[in-house]
């Protein structure tokens, strides 16, 4: 039976507060480094209860794309607040628990196996990704294609075709992951330091300190602030 007519889902206040930002931040010209307006004024601006601005603004954060700091206010990450929609939020923290365990079940084990296997040519394409990722980040970007090179690196490395083909079967869900993680402030400088220690230990012909290093690093990845958000909080806000 076709779900055409479906009930029409409610849009929650708090997503009606994100439009409107996104709207004031294009108008005003604002840019990453910007602080916004306090909550308490926004509340008041918008009409609307401080409860529904913090929902907003904790929303906007877990998107990387404001920066709430602790007693001094709210500041723009970049210079759009083009939210990704709360429904996509929701189906995404829900599949992301699955993907970094399978990911630090495999990844371990393939920087285990890089460190017994590898080739000069597979440390070199190692390092070339760890330079590419410094790269990107003096440039003002989060790393992404340097890391997604990293890890490919690591599993070519691993020569070991069933754990690549696993690799290859949730590359989308990786990248998911990938994405989420380096949009932490501070997290693609950390990010750097730790593919450095995992290329290290596999240069060094050192398995069991290779996958301690990986399995480090994929911790780190899991902490992401989308796994603290609950978005069961925000069901009662809802506009009619």
């Amino acid at each position: 039976m076709s779900d055409a007519l479906r009930p029409m889902a409610k849009q929650r206040l708090y997503e009606q507060v994100i439009e409107r930002l996104r709207e004031y931040v294009e108008r005003a010209g604002l840019r990453g480094g910007d602080r916004l307006p306090a909550e308490r004024e926004l509340a008041q601006r918008l009409e609307v209860s401080r409860a529904s601005v913090k929902q907003a603004i904790v929303v906007l954060e877990v998107q990387g794309l404001v920066e709430a700091r602790h007693g001094g206010g709210t500041y723009l990450v970049r210079d759009t607040l083009a939210a990704e929609p709360v429904d996509e939020l929701v189906r995404r923290r829900r599949r992301l628990p699955d993907v970094l365990e399978a990911r630090e079940a495999l990844e371990t084990k393939l920087a285990e196996l890089a460190a017994e296997r590898r080739t000069a040519q597979d440390l070199e394409a190692i390092a070339g990704a760890l330079e590419h990722m410094r790269q990107e980040i003096e440039d003002g970007g989060h790393g992404v294609e340097g890391d997604r090179r990293f890890h490919a690196a690591v599993t070519v490395a691993a020569h070991s075709s069933m754990l690549a083909e696993f690799m290859r079967a949730m590359a989308e869900q990786v990248t998911e992951s990938r994405t989420e993680s380096l949009r932490q402030p501070g997290r693609p400088n950390r990010s750097l330091s730790q593919h450095r220690a995992i290329y290290e230990a596999i240069s060094n012909g050192a398995p069991s300190k290779a996958a301690a290093a990986m399995r480090r690093h994929l911790r780190t990845v899991a902490k992401v602030r989308l796994l603290s958000w609950n978005p069961d909080d925000e069901e009662t806000d809802l506009a009619d």
